[in-house]
């Protein structure tokens, strides 16, 4: 099955693994990452976490090949605090997320991921429960959808998208990707259509809301630092500009010093920094990897360490 892992290296770098660490990987998809993890750990523990079955099933055989230090989380990472205590686990070496999609998973036409392919308006990771990219488009209001387009697409024509899809769905429900995107042609017109392709974040849009990929970040990471061990690292790759500048926001939080004591000549351990920023700027593909995959051109790699 052909996977590309985006910013591999410096993602495997940029956890500084320890041989009898525990890491988890909180985004497993097709084990890309979890595979070079799991490599390097001979006397440690790979907890990773994914809420697509096909996903898990083709990474439990990758993985099993290996070793057999690891155990997989049917589970949205956005649980990921009470699933690791479950597994009486408080302190962890390393945690990493990568937010994009797996390669199979947007070339599965089925899936409905993909703008490109005519399939049902599904975008769910998990398959097996929750709404779909259909139950949204035909049963949200027209300001809500709107709201959906402009917070996860930042598109400038999301009300007049979300307009033309009210209307549409009065004569009939929409079922289709390419139905979809059809309507966003009209809304748009062709000439903005071809020009800008709004298509592409109207879907990462619907994607973001059906998986709730947002509040899972803003939920998961703060809890990530705070189980992380001293001298732990945290991994994050981000593939677009909502989703940078909530990670940005959280570690920023997480790394300065509190406001109500800044100045203070003693400052309580409670009002400390918990982190510190491993690298100042998010870490880009390199040049090599961008003429390799050109998904990797908007991805952003951000690293802290506890301290």
């Amino acid at each position: 099955m052909k996977h590309y892992s985006v910013m591999l290296d410096e993602a495997i770098l940029g956890l500084n693994i320890k041989d009898d660490g525990v890491y988890v990987d909180a985004t497993l998809g097709y084990a890309g990452h979890s595979r070079e993890i799991l490599k390097r750990i001979k006397r440690g523990k790979l907890f990773a976490f994914d809420a697509d079955s096909t996903a898990i099933n083709y990474s439990h055989r990758i993985l099993s090949e290996i070793s057999s230090n690891f155990k997989i989380i049917h589970s949205n990472f956005i649980h990921l605090k009470e699933k690791l205590e479950e597994e009486k686990l408080n302190e962890v070496d390393g945690f990493l997320f990568d937010l994009g999609l797996s390669t199979p998973e947007i070339e599965e036409a089925s899936r409905g991921f993909s703008f490109m392919n005519d399939a049902l308006l599904d975008m769910r990771m998990d398959q097996s429960s929750g709404k779909t990219a259909s139950d949204i488009v035909n049963q949200y209001t027209k300001e809500e959808l709107t709201k959906v387009f402009y917070q996860y697409a930042e598109e400038k024509m999301s009300k007049k998208i979300a307009d033309e899809i009210v209307l549409y769905r009065q004569k009939k429900d929409i079922t289709s990707t390419l139905e979809l995107v059809d309507i966003i042609k009209k809304a748009t017109g062709a000439n903005y259509f071809y020009k800008t392709h709004p298509e592409r974040v109207i879907f990462q849009a619907l994607r973001i809301e059906v998986n709730g990929e947002i509040k899972a970040i803003e939920t998961a990471l703060p809890d990530a630092i705070k189980m992380l061990k001293k001298g732990g690292r945290i991994c994050v790759i981000t593939f677009h500009s909502v989703e940078d500048r909530i990670v940005k926001n959280i570690f920023k939080k997480y790394s300065e010093i509190d406001e109500m004591v800044k100045g203070l000549p003693d400052i309580p351990d409670a009002y400390k920094p918990l982190i510190k920023l491993v690298n100042k700027k998010p870490i880009t593909a390199s040049r090599k990897e961008l003429e390799e995959n050109s998904r990797s051109k908007s991805a952003k790699l951000r690293i802290i360490e506890r301290i």
